[in-house]
């Protein structure tokens, strides 16, 4: 089967476009041993909110791999594979224990870290329970989230510390997850697209944001040191407001506010929200955020303070068919890709770019496993800060003569404040 469908160059060619090519397996599939599982395996991921940890397990799939995660009544949490060593029960009807977590089968007792600290029905003088382990990963609680390693325990990583965590004047608090029917990568990359927030949050669906947003931005794509970041300007009377959404290593998003309007002039002033792409297995993907909220009033919208308030269009307005066509959101626009979107299928164009440098970075992150080495995007060491972009900036500056020069003005305004942030980052400069 070819990796590509043919470029059809003429009027109703359907017969000659049937054929649908494989996925990317290499970016696309996440189990283990797949070369992008093994890569996504090499970060800290994060698996559930902290409050969802009640006094009974909760089942869950990330990266392929069913697991259990609990909190024993000590207050420690561990991650564990679902299915019980001695005979194969399910932990998620385990009994949550001063230490650890018990077999409702058998009674086994299993530790956050895998050992098995007791075995009911086994001789006394037993050694099992010293020489087997139950499979267990590594993890980290910070921002009311829960994160895991799963990757090789011989290269467990720093836990990252991103800068727009400290930010001066803003708490942080966990938002909502959802599950979506598809695959991570193309969710992933939908922070890529600032073409689609002008369409289809503004012109398609009515202002799902703000009505500035409907204006199709001058775009420009720029590495950062730990992924990547589109630029994009808008005109708004004598103002041009520049917008910087990016991607962090493997699948952190950092998104800018959605009640911007570009009509008051600011500097940088960081993300509303954190978001991570977690997969689930191949065609299930969870999104799980955390919201940046500031402590200064009439800044951050009370509905954004409110974790009972979800992100407008990210789940379906109704079960209705005919209503999801007439007003559709990022869920339909990514899930209708297909459960895996096929790459083999696309025609990218140069607003695109942000998307092919993403794949690209991912490639050679997935090279960089292979070959025993750090990807992009890992922490340089114990609590050292590392710099994020994702903001928003508005700057004075009245129209130029001519639109192309207008054009070439406001690419020019974001591409001087993004070398700029490069060079000092914002959220870093209370630190010196």
């Amino acid at each position: 089967m070819s990796t590509r469908a043919p470029f059809m160059n003429t009027a109703y060619s359907g017969y000659y476009h049937r054929e649908v090519p494989k996925e990317t397996e290499e970016l696309t599939h996440i189990g283990p041993d797949t070369p992008c599982g093994e890569y996504l395996r090499r970060f800290w991921q994060p698996v559930a909110y902290s409050d969802e940890l009640t006094d009974l397990p909760k089942k869950l799939r990330i990266l392929g791999e069913d697991l259990v995660i609990y909190r024993d009544f000590d207050g420690n949490v561990g991650l564990l594979e679902l299915h019980c060593a001695h005979r194969g029960t399910s932990l998620e009807y385990g009994l949550v224990s001063q230490c650890g977590i018990r077999c409702c089968y058998h009674g086994w007792l299993f530790d956050r870290d895998g050992t098995i600290l007791e075995t009911p029905g086994e001789p006394a003088d037993s050694t099992l329970k010293d020489r087997l382990f139950q499979g267990a990963y590594p993890i980290h609680e910070a921002y009311g989230l829960i994160f895991a390693y799963m990757g090789p325990p011989e290269n467990i990583p720093h836990f990252p510390l991103f800068d727009s965590m400290i930010r001066p004047g803003y708490k942080i608090m966990p938002g909502q997850s959802y599950v979506y029917p598809c695959n991570w990568l193309q969710i992933a990359e939908n922070a890529l697209d600032p073409v689609h927030t002008s369409f289809l949050h503004t012109i398609v669906s009515g202002s799902q944001f703000t009505d500035e947003f409907g204006v199709i931005p001058e775009l420009d794509y720029v590495e950062t040191p730990a992924g990547v970041a589109y630029i994009g300007g808008r005109r708004v009377g004598n103002n041009v407001w520049t917008r910087t959404t990016e991607i962090v290593h493997p699948n952190m998003q950092q998104v800018g506010p959605i009640w911007e309007t570009g009509k008051g002039v600011h500097p940088f002033d960081g993300p509303m929200m954190t978001r991570w792409i977690v997969p689930v297995d191949d065609e299930s993907t969870m999104l799980i955020e955390i919201r940046h909220i500031s402590e200064e009033d009439e800044v951050t919208p009370a509905w954004w303070a409110d974790r009972g308030t979800m992100l407008p269009a990210q789940l379906p307005i109704s079960d209705d068919t005919e209503e999801q066509q007439r007003q559709p959101g990022d869920y339909e626009a990514q899930v209708s890709q297909r459960p895996i979107a096929v790459h083999g299928m696309e025609h990218l164009g140069a607003s695109d770019r942000g998307i092919t440098t993403y794949r690209r970075q991912i490639r050679q992150g997935i090279q960089a496993v292979k070959e025993g080495k750090d990807p992009l995007g890992l922490s340089p060491g114990p609590d050292i800060p590392m710099p994020t972009f994702g903001h928003d900036a508005v700057t004075e500056a009245p129209p130029a003569s001519t639109p192309e020069e207008d054009a070439e003005l406001i690419r020019d305004i974001g591409r001087r404040l993004f070398d700029e942030y490069i060079a000092d980052p914002p959220n870093l400069r209370h630190l010196k």
